[in-house]
């Protein structure tokens, strides 16, 4: 299936949106957010100190009476500049995000939004890396996809095994905190992956721009799923 036909094929699953939060909290306490290099109100933030960033992304929530602070997709970051694991000399530079980034309490449950089994696990422990991962396949007739959740607890770990099987709405997991996620303030990456590439329990959620033509049509923006 074509990048276009695959992105045709998400947005057609559901005309309300699927969850990976909790089902009842209302689109109206999910806040856009904006954490792009061209924010000049980010500007003034110490971006690579997570408790900084951590207060910068709550009071934004709470301004805006929200529960959830989203967005992010395709979006450039300046946040990714204090890490090596995005920047090293013999590459470009990564800094364009390719999930939609959910902000909100450690310990949050996060859920499957469709059916689908475990494809691999890991704990992506470099500076700024993920942390704790999940990646479920789903199969919907005739189409396999992968999707990631990435910054978990350890926790979430406990008695899973590859291959088990989660049906829309299970719980899959709990968010992590700074000292596991990868030194971020909570908060789950969503990502959606056509081909896997082989990877286990990780996948490149950020990526350079001379990549960002590939990366865009094998990760398309996540809310053709959620629809926030």
């Amino acid at each position: 299936m074509e990048s276009e036909g695959f992105t045709k094929f998400l947005n057609s699953i559901s005309s309300d949106g699927l969850s990976v939060l909790d089902a009842s909290i209302p689109k109206s306490k999910y806040i856009p957010i904006d954490l792009s290099e061209s924010n000049k109100t980010l500007n003034t933030v110490d971006v690579s100190s997570s408790p900084k960033l951590g207060v910068f992304v709550s009071n934004h929530i709470k301004k805006h009476d929200a529960l959830v602070a989203y967005g992010g997709y395709l979006e450039v970051r300046n946040i990714y500049k204090r890490s090596h694991h995005f920047n090293s000399r013999a590459k470009q530079e990564r800094n364009i995000h390719l999930g939609v980034d959910l902000w909100c309490e450690a310990k949050t449950p996060i859920y499957a939004p469709l059916d689908g089994v475990v494809h691999s696990f890991k704990n992506n422990t470099n500076h700024g890396d993920y942390g704790p991962t999940i990646i479920l396949k789903h199969h919907i007739p005739g189409v396999e996809f992968y999707t990631l959740y990435g910054h978990l607890s350890l926790v979430s770990f406990e008695k899973l095994k590859v291959g088990q099987g989660f049906k829309q709405g299970d719980k899959i997991a709990t968010l992590g905190d700074a000292n596991i996620n990868g030194d971020y303030p909570p908060h789950l990456h969503f990502q959606i992956i056509k081909d896997i590439q082989g990877y286990k329990g990780d996948y490149p959620g950020v990526c350079s721009e001379s990549d960002l033509g590939y990366y865009k049509g094998n990760c398309p923006n996540p809310d053709l799923l959620l629809k926030l």
